[in-house]
């Protein structure tokens, strides 16, 4: 029941907004009375901090993964960090609509638990982009804060855009973002 009520508030936040979303709306959306929500939750806050838990702790596990990948380069790696973010556009879009755009409705202590996992996964591909530098893959000017800020930039913002039933497929435009990233726009 849990998961069923996190789940509609997902789609309930993602359209109306956590603002307007009242949890009045999210137990008739599930079919179910008040008493049920405050078993599983204190509050619509604590609902939101749990969607935002969930939401950055799965994807820093799947990064992980990527990291700890041996046979992989560092450009491989990159790459495929690259695609579990527009991946997850496709198959978790509400969830990260939600978490991109709802969290300045957690209060300062949710704020900054988020925020410091947020910043772990930049920090883990800053990390893979200095690497990548030292090891010879990468151009040795770059600077891999900047590298980082550009590749969640460009991948997160897409979020607000990018539509895996449209006319370009994620894998589409993974590889677009990669060789974008990776390769530049100008001919060589």
């Amino acid at each position: 029941m849990k998961a069923k009520i996190t789940q509609a508030s997902v789609l309930l936040f993602e359209e109306k907004g956590f603002s307007d979303t009242s949890i009045q709306d999210i137990v008739e959306a599930i079919g179910v009375t008040k008493g049920t929500f405050y078993y599983y939750f204190n509050s619509k806050e604590q609902l939101l901090m749990e969607i935002h838990l969930e939401y950055i702790s799965d994807l820093l596990k799947r990064q992980q993964t990527i990291l700890e990948s041996d046979h992989l380069s560092g450009r491989e790696k990159l790459e495929a960090i690259i695609a579990l973010l527009i991946h997850d556009i496709q198959y978790n879009g509400p969830s990260g609509r939600v978490f991109f755009r709802e969290m300045r409705h957690l209060v300062e202590q949710n704020v900054d638990t988020i925020e410091k996992q947020r910043d772990l996964f930049r920090l883990n591909i800053e990390q893979l982009i200095t690497d990548s530098i030292e090891a010879g893959e990468f151009r040795q000017d770059l600077r891999a804060d900047i590298v980082a800020f550009g590749v969640l930039g460009i991948t997160n913002y897409s979020y607000n855009w990018f539509n895996p039933k449209g006319n370009m497929s994620a894998d589409e435009l993974v590889e677009l973002f990669s060789s974008l990233l990776l390769e530049g726009i100008i001919p060589r």
